[in-house]
């Protein structure tokens, strides 16, 4: 179900789903790729039952956030260095990630979850054939 109104999503963030229901910034043009996205994380969180979805989500975003903020060469940098900057709808590949300074965005791009979702959201299909659990191959 897709819910548009003013307060949910906070910040920057154009739509997010909380238990199956997907809350869309009014105003927002919520494309079928968006939807798709979002059928993603229905499904990661239905296999985790809901609860621990979103502990190992926070959990997640919190390390990556550590990871950048401690600067180790390789966290410091986007994953893939190209001359060519990537937006939100250019579909990613495995080892690429959309360019932002913003550390915050950084880490939530490197989650696994939204990795999985990033990568497969141009594919209407991928629901049908996702296996289980398949975003714990995009943990790094």
């Amino acid at each position: 179900m897709i819910i548009r109104n003013r307060l949910i999503p906070f910040g920057s963030f154009l739509a997010i789903n909380l238990c199956g229901l997907i809350f869309v910034r009014r105003g927002h043009a919520f494309t079928p790729t968006d939807l798709n996205h979002e059928r993603i994380h229905t499904r990661q969180q239905l296999e985790l039952l809901y609860l621990p979805f979103f502990l190992l989500y926070l959990l997640e975003w919190l390390f990556r956030l550590l990871q950048i903020l401690l600067k180790p060469k390789h966290f410091a940098r986007p994953l893939v260095a190209s001359k060519s900057r990537r937006t939100l709808n250019q579909p990613l590949t495995l080892n690429q990630e959309p360019f932002t300074k913003n550390p915050f965005l950084r880490a939530y791009y490197r989650i696994s979850f939204e990795r999985e979702a990033y990568i497969h959201q141009s594919d209407p299909d991928y629901v049908l054939h996702r296996p289980l659990f398949a975003w714990f191959r995009y943990l790094r």
